[in-house]
This record gives C-alpha cells, sequence and structure tokens, in this order.
C-alpha cells in the first residue's frame, strides 16, 4: 500500500530547470519497521546519480520508489513523494506503466524471457503500443546497436534469448528498456553477476546513454562509482533505518567526505 503524503499544490517546491528527480520526505515502512527514513534527493538530467551504503541499509528499496516498483511488495509502505520533472509520481492520473516507461529499470541478474532475441527487445514495445509494427525491425536493429550487440546477433535474432551469455543477455535487458525510449535509468548493480569483459562493456554504455539519458546507478564497486558517477548519495542505517548521510559530487564524497559514517565506510574498500 503506498501513501503519498504529500504537501498542497501551492507549496510544492519550484524544481530547477535542470532537476529531473526529486526526493521529498520519503520513507519506506515494513509494517511499524523503517526501512528508509526522510529521504531527500535532487538528481539532475544526464547526469550519473551513484547510491552507495553498506549491504541491507535498503538502497535497492529506493531505487524502486523511483518509479513505484515498490508497490510491487504489498507489505510495504510509502509516504513522501518523488517528482519526475516536478510533477509527483505518486500523485497522478498517469497509468503506473506509463510511469515505468519513463523510467525504466535493469536489475542485478539479466532477466530474459523464454523468447527469441527480437521478442525480447520488443517485449516492452509490443505492451505500450506506441510504436508502429512496421517501425520494430528498426527499433530492434537501433536499440541494439546502442548496446553494442548488434553485431554479435544480428544473424540470431530468432534463436532464443536463453542461449546468450550473462554479459549479452545483461546487454539485451538494457536494449530492451531503451526500446520503449526511457527518460530515465535506474540501474541495481547492474554488473555485479558480470565478468570484467562484460563489466567493462556496461560502463562503457552508461557514460554513453548518460548524454541523453538521467541515470541512477546502485554499486558496491567502489572502484565503479568512482569511474562513472557525478554525484553520489551514501545511506548509512541510524535508528533502524536507512538515511542519506551524505550527498555531493562525487570527488567530494572519496576525497574530503564530512561524514565519519562515510569515511569509515569507505575505509571498509581499502
Amino acid at each position: 500500500m503506498v501513501e503519498a503524503m504529500l504537501k498542497p499544490v501551492s507549496s510544492l517546491p519550484v524544481l530547477a530547470p535542470q532537476t529531473c528527480l526529486a526526493v521529498e520526505e520519503l520513507s519506506v515502512l515494513s509494517g511499524k519497521r523503517p526501512l528508509l527514513r526522510n529521504i531527500h534527493l535532487r538528481i539532475e538530467e544526464r547526469q550519473v546519480f551513484g547510491i552507495i551504503g553498506p549491504s541491507g541499509v535498503g538502497k535497492s528499496t529506493l531505487l524502486r520508489c523511483l518509479n513505484r516498483l515498490i508497490e510491487l511488495t504489498p507489505q510495504l509502505r510509502v509516504t513522501g513523494d518523488v517528482l519526475f520533472q516536478g510533477a509527483s509520481i505518486y500523485r497522478t492520473a498517469k497509468p503506473v506503466d506509463q510511469i515505468r516507461v519513463e523510467i525504466g529499470m535493469l536489475f542485478q541478474q539479466p532477466v530474459v524471457f523464454p523468447k527469441s532475441i527480437y521478442k525480447n527487445v520488443l517485449f516492452g514495445v509490443r505492451h505500450q503500443g506506441n510504436i508502429p509494427r512496421k517501425q520494430w525491425p528498426e527499433t530492434v536493429e537501433r536499440v541494439l546497436r546502442e548496446v553494442a550487440l548488434w553485431k554479435e546477433v544480428a544473424h540470431r535474432l530468432h534463436e532464443p534469448a536463453t542461449s546468450l551469455s550473462i554479459g549479452q543477455q545483461q546487454r539485451l535487458c538494457l536494449a530492451r528498456v531503451l526500446a520503449v525510449r526511457p527518460q530515465v535509468i535506474l540501474m541495481d548493480e547492474p554488473t555485479s553477476a558480470l565478468d570484467p569483459a562484460s563489466t567493462e562493456a556496461i560502463e562503457e554504455l552508461i557514460r554513453t546513454l548518460k548524454q541523453q539519458h538521467t541515470i541512477v546507478l546502485v554499486s558496491h564497486n567502489m572502484g565503479q562509482v568512482r569511474r562513472l558517477t557525478d554525484y553520489l548519495a551514501c545511506i548509512c542505517v541510524r535508528d533502524g533505518a536507512g538515511e542519506v548521510v551524505e550527498s555531493a559530487c562525487c570527488d567530494a564524497v572519496f576525497e574530503k567526505s564530512q561524514s565519519q559514517e562515510v569515511v569509515r565506510f569507505l575505509g571498509s574498500f581499502r
């Protein structure tokens, strides 16, 4: 169940034009137990925004709040709000499926369907019905080229997606997200199951994608975070719930953090 505890429309903050996502006083509870408490964030357009912190502090939970995937876990209750381009995603007449098209998600483990490579790419397109059928082949080629997979699969588009390697499957899942033309891509540890070569390929794609998309990245790989992110939020547990203890540009967090919790967390990787 989701409760949007919202301020009156007249008192909602006016967002700067570059703000893509704004998290306002967001908390998540499981029954009476708080998982996240009073989260405030500003995520600008066309940047890679990283979310870091120890395991179990609610990073993935927060990510799922950003496109309402959290609602698929019925025992969780959300208060506060997320604004996408200045408008609430919780208090809106817009269908939730449309929100999840505009704010897409790439998971830790690649999730391919027991269908062909071609049909996997088009899964969201077919569901949304916003791209004419005659444009489907062009769409498939376009997004497979974007994820650097076209040359590897162009001759086998009608083979099962499960025949691909794990690294290829993850790029296929990213192509499926891109096919519906999202503005934001949420990534939940997208390379944790991949080998070094596949990880490098995904990282290069992230660098390219941020020219056109806003990316929110959860990662436990601090080298990756340092290489890719422009801005960071670090979440730690305080009084039993995850809270943002520091939010700043990547270099400031790594080189001159103002939080001892963050210093200890980063020190555990050295």
